[in-house]
């Protein structure tokens, strides 16, 4: 790994926990880099998801496809953020979702085996692992409140003050499917603001 891969995620574990020198060392040689040319998958359904991914330098999406070939969004990660499909992650069964990259990407990645092991060799991040996974629950909540309960304005305005960058690397027709509106609506929504 280099400087700034390592300082970058470092730096998040220790925002939540504290970490030694040697622990340092050891999530390290636990962590793989890989990289991902834009519009390639990660995972693509009925495969399992063996890892968990830190973005260093990117943007990927996850997704499904409904039985009418719909795509639907359900997680637009960027720079400094992780991304994977929990549920196949943790059960270790088949995924439903795509992970796919919208831009090429620098990637850290874990696979469930070595994290389990991390547990026991580093302490502190079974404590910012559950943070994180509590963190990806509430989020994955609020969503599906907002999307019943909040207009789509309200989802966008939300999304515009607290992603402002989304809007110039992820395509509109992506972010429309991830407020749950058609792009049409989104147009006319960028249209009155």
């Amino acid at each position: 790994m280099n400087i700034s891969e390592d300082t970058k995620l470092l730096y998040y574990f220790r925002k939540w926990v504290n970490i030694t020198e040697p622990e340092e060392q050891i999530i390290l040689s636990s962590f793989e880099e890989t990289s991902i040319k834009k519009k390639k998958d990660l995972l693509v359904p009925e495969d399992t998801c063996k890892y968990i991914y830190f973005i260093v330098k990117g943007c990927l999406r996850s997704y499904f496809v409904d039985n009418k070939g719909v795509e639907h969004i359900y997680q637009i990660r960027m720079d400094n953020n992780w991304i994977s499909d929990l549920e196949s992650f943790f059960s270790q069964r088949p995924s439903k979702y795509y992970i796919e990259a919208l831009e090429d990407s620098q990637l850290l990645r874990v696979s469930y085996e070595r994290l389990e092991q991390l547990y026991m060799e580093v302490p502190g991040l079974e404590r910012y692992f559950r943070i994180l996974f509590q963190k990806a629950y509430i989020n994955a909540l609020q969503r599906l409140n907002d999307t019943m309960w909040e207009s789509a304005v309200d989802r966008y305005e939300i999304m515009l003050k607290e992603q402002p960058d989304m809007f110039q690397r992820v395509p509109l027709v992506y972010i429309a499917s991830y407020l749950g509106i058609t792009p049409e609506s989104l147009s006319r929504i960028r249209k009155k603001k």
